[in-house]
């Protein structure tokens, strides 16, 4: 592991389309959270705050996809973002996006890359 990396999980505890991992984000302040799932095999994060209003995506913790699956909603306001890209694609604001963190998958594990 390299000094600019941080491990989030084991590969095996992020399943398709379920539930994500929420993880810390002391570097972008005392209570943000980041949190990754998994979509089409690859892990995509981002920071866990709507781009509608700043709050939590997850009423549950680590409750990110919609009943499809194919969707990450904010449970509070209902936006629905792409879970590859992150942008909104329905909801109170349509057209701006979740703010990305870099992640890497190696050696059965997945890795917050940090931003050096």
């Amino acid at each position: 592991m390299a000094d600019n990396q941080r491990l989030i999980c084991a590969s095996e505890a992020l399943q398709e389309k379920t539930r994500g991992i929420r993880f810390d984000l002391p570097e972008l302040g005392e209570r943000v959270s980041g949190f990754v799932v998994r979509y089409g095999g690859k892990p995509y994060a981002f920071v866990n705050q709507c781009a509608h209003v700043p709050v939590e995506l997850d009423w549950e913790e680590g409750d990110f996809f919609d009943l499809t699956g194919h969707y990450v909603i904010c449970a509070t306001h209902g936006a629905h973002y792409e879970p590859m890209t992150g942008r909104c694609v329905m909801g109170p604001c349509k057209g701006r996006s979740l703010q990305p963190l870099q992640v890497a998958e190696q050696d059965g594990n997945i890795y917050l890359i940090l931003e050096s």
